[in-house]
């Protein structure tokens, strides 16, 4: 009988806490190691010529993060800002292993919990409404599936970067 050879995305799983949220009506979570903060919408400055999910910058403790609005990211409509919309700042990494510090827009954060890793199961092949790289595994959680994301693939900084080159290359 062979071995049964499983993928390092999800086989790795350990038990870990994880930060949930809404997006859209769904929710997703994402690992709390890469969490720097969670902060309320507001004073957000605009930067021509960025891609469109992309809001624009925030001045945290005298550094400008990028803001990317997720729900654009996935390819959906812009958020609604409303009085729950809030910013998680993450700790990405970059592909040169410099690590980058990125606001994401969500609709509103829920808890965190833990997630045994008996709970967590391989990505879909097909059926995901956000591209399958986004998203890292599949995690049980009060008998629902919730999307983790692979946030290092979602808010991969050489990727927005090719997306915004590529914008300015249409518009010109």
């Amino acid at each position: 009988m062979g071995e049964l050879v499983v993928s390092k995305t999800y086989a790795d799983e350990q038990d870990g806490q994880y930060l949930t949220f809404m997006l859209n009506g769904e929710m997703f979570a994402m690992g709390i190691l890469a969490v720097k903060e969670i902060i309320e919408y507001g004073n957000l400055t605009t930067v021509p010529m960025m891609p469109a999910f992309v809001r624009g910058v925030i001045n945290v403790r005298g550094s400008v993060v990028p803001v990317v609005d997720l729900a654009a990211r996935f390819g959906r409509r812009n958020s609604e800002i409303t009085r729950r919309s809030c910013i998680i700042i993450m700790e990405v990494n970059t592909q040169q292993g410099e690590e980058q510090d990125i606001g994401v827009l969500v609709d509103a954060v829920s808890a965190v919990m833990e997630i045994p890793a008996g709970e967590i199961e391989p990505p879909p092949n097909f059926g995901a409404r956000i591209r399958a790289d986004f998203i890292r595994s599949m995690a049980k959680v009060d008998g629902k599936f919730v999307i983790v994301l692979n946030v290092d693939r979602v808010l991969s900084v050489e990727e927005m970067a090719m997306l915004s080159a590529a914008a300015d290359q249409h518009e010109a």
